[in-house]
Order: structure tokens, then C-alpha cells, then sequence
């Protein structure tokens, strides 16, 4: 077991930027308006589990399907690249699935909102850097600073409003943008 304060940052870090929690503010608001009410510990919990069960099973899927992790990563940071261009020119590449039904604490929220394919992406590039007890305390730090906004939303986007979620957004997807050249260059050199 080697822990390590700066691979837990960064993990954290990367995440943080990837899942967007500040910045899917908005949208939790909008489905808390929709559905009546958010189960912010199911939601914080099931998204949790996704993630850690990924972080371990994820590799021996892609074993099974023929892909090295070091192509998986690559792969996710292409994705991480697209994720912090919609965050930072404020477009939209990816388009959300519209349908919020009763339960909205698990679809949409834990998945995909929370873990989905960008930070199920972001786990499998980690991992292929970061000592995996690291990459969980940052998943776990995560959850709980995920618990908080969703239990605090409607109080998070009074006090910082439209504008400061967007500058947030904007300051976290440069972040991301500059995580995302590093593990494609770190892992395409892997490849040749």
C-alpha cells in the first residue's frame, strides 16, 4: 500500500473536473423541480459503487475484450478532451437522454450524470498512472463533496449564481483540458 497526497489530489482533482458537479448544478435543480425530490444519499451512494466496482472490473472487461488499458486510455482522453471543450466554449457534443422519471436520484443522476462515461473513462486512464488506493480515496472524497452539493443545491446556486457557475465550468474544463493532453501523451508513448 503506497499512498500518496499528490496522486490523491490529482485523482480527486480529475474527477472533480470531469463529474462537474459545480457545473451540474442547473440540471440537478431542474430535475429536483421535475421529480419533487432528490434522494442525495441513494443518488451520492449508487454513483459510488459504480465507479469502485469500474475501477476494478473495467480492466478485466477490457481484457476480455482485447483492449490493453493503455488504448482505453488514450481513448478516455480523447474523451476528457471533448468533455472540457463543451465546458469551456459552453457547447454541447454530447446529448443527455431528456427522461426523468421517478427515478431520478439513479437515472439521471448517479448514471450518467455522476458516473458516467467520462468519469468511468477517467477511472480506467487513472488507474493506468495512480496506485488504485489512491484513485479510491479520491472517488470516495468525491462522493462525499457530491452528498454535500446535492444536498445543498438549491443554497450552492443562490450564493454563487449563474455567473459564478459558469466561470467555475469555464476554470475546470482548462483544468481538464490540460489532464487530458497529459494522459494522452503519457499513455500514446506506452503504445509505440
Amino acid at each position: 500500500m503506497e499512498f500518496n497526497l499528490k496522486e490523491i489530489f490529482t485523482a480527486f482533482m480529475v474527477l472533480f473536473a470531469v463529474i462537474d458537479v459545480i457545473g451540474n448544478i442547473p440540471v440537478i435543480i431542474d430535475l429536483r423541480k421535475k421529480s419533487g425530490k432528490i434522494e442525495s444519499e441513494k443518488a451520492a451512494i449508487i454513483s459510488g459503487i459504480i465507479m469502485i466496482l469500474f475501477l476494478f472490473l473495467g480492466k478485466k472487461l477490457l481484457t476480455y475484450i482485447g483492449i490493453d488499458v493503455n488504448s482505453f486510455a488514450v481513448a478516455g482522453s480523447l474523451i476528457l478532451f471533448f468533455i472540457a471543450l463543451e465546458m469551456i466554449l459552453g457547447i454541447k457534443l454530447y446529448k443527455d437522454d431528456e427522461n426523468a422519471a421517478n427515478t431520478t436520484s439513479i437515472f439521471p443522476i448517479a448514471f450518467p450524470l455522476i458516473a458516467g462515461p467520462g468519469s468511468l473513462t477517467t477511472l480506467l486512464s487513472l488507474r493506468a498512472e495512480f496506485h488504485i488506493q489512491n484513485i479510491i480515496i479520491a472517488v470516495l472524497i468525491n462522493i462525499l463533496l457530491i452528498y454535500t452539493v446535492l444536498k445543498t443545491s438549491v443554497y450552492i446556486e443562490r450564493l454563487i449564481g449563474d455567473t459564478g457557475i459558469q466561470i467555475i465550468r469555464k476554470i475546470f474544463g482548462v483544468i481538464l483540458l490540460a489532464i487530458a493532453i497529459k494522459l494522452f501523451t503519457t499513455n500514446i508513448q506506452e503504445l509505440f
